[in-house]
């Protein structure tokens, strides 16, 4: 398998049954467990992310048409969620960054805010910039 995108998930994604259904022919392996450190999960109608906190995931290594999937369960293109860079730190990863995707809390139903009045997408970027991806906790 040729990795060329790696993603920190957090909610569906983790199961490796869902990843299959969803990136189909596409390449895709769980590198392991991961945590998110400066974002923590709301529930809502589906699973978001806001300021403050952690969270538990893993991460997912996925080729080009892979994270091209990813990006459509997401409902990136509909405005569901953002898929945004990282931080990474994880002992299993060579890259600096990771992908995450972070939900819109208006359209999922979700009690998260993301400070400021520029768009969703400019207030994520802007929110993540101090948050890492480490591996996880002994």
């Amino acid at each position: 398998m040729t990795v060329e995108h790696t993603c920190f998930v957090y909610g569906t994604l983790t199961d490796p049954a869902r990843v299959e259904a969803v990136v189909g022919s596409a390449d895709a392996a769980h590198l392991g467990p991961a945590i998110l450190d400066g974002l923590h999960r709301v529930e809502g109608e589906y699973p978001t992310l806001a300021p403050g906190g952690s969270v538990e995931g893993s991460l997912l290594a996925v080729d080009d048409p892979g994270l091209d999937a990813l990006d459509e369960y997401e409902g990136v293109d509909r405005g569901l969620y953002v898929r945004v860079a990282v931080s990474c730190s994880h002992p299993e990863v060579d890259a600096d960054c990771v992908w995450t995707y972070v939900g819109e809390p208006t359209r999922l139903d979700a009690a998260a805010e993301w400070p400021g009045d520029r768009s969703f997408e400019s207030r994520v970027q802007d929110g993540v910039a101090d948050c890492t991806v480490v591996g996880p906790r002994s």
